[in-house]
């Protein structure tokens, strides 16, 4: 990231602490980060975010250790990008859980607001989604596959 860019989400961090009642606190720290792995992605997965259409998403754990990531903990404050950078909203992480691929539900896959929400449709996009992260790192995608499910709250936008 730029300095121009930090100075942008510095201030989108202030403006959001500028808006809160008097006398509540927050944490420092603050995750900064954009959805998916393309810019047609992260701005459309964004923007669903801070309409307050997606309400959770997912990652694959290996791709998480692979990179020396650290997993997404409750309570944990994101401020979610656009593909460039450029601050959207911010996030409030309310619930973490190691699932397979298999065991993600009807209630998470329309959490995750894509698609026409069913999962069905999240079945389909996601697998077509890790079979490519899987390939890309050395592994071989099953219904077994750990994903990292991460729910959050809309804070500012």
């Amino acid at each position: 990231m730029d300095v121009s860019r930090d100075f942008e989400i510095e201030g989108y961090w202030q403006s959001y602490l500028n808006s809160l009642p008097q006398g509540q606190s927050w944490p420092a720290e603050y995750q900064v980060w954009c959805f998916g792995n393309t810019k047609a992605m992260a701005d459309e997965l964004g923007q669903m975010a801070k309409a307050g259409l997606k309400i959770a998403t997912c990652s694959l754990l290996w791709e998480h250790e692979l990179g020396g990531e650290k997993i997404p903990e409750l309570g944990q404050i994101n401020i979610v990008t656009d593909w460039d950078g450029h601050p959207l909203c911010i996030l409030e992480t309310i619930d973490v859980s190691i699932r397979n691929f298999s065991q993600v539900d009807d209630r998470f896959a329309f959490d995750e607001g894509e698609g026409d929400r069913s999962l069905t449709y999240w079945r389909e996009s996601h697998w077509r989604y890790f079979t490519k992260i899987c390939t890309s790192i050395g592994r071989q995608p099953s219904e077994s596959m750990p994903l990292i499910c991460e729910r959050f709250r809309l804070l500012y936008s």
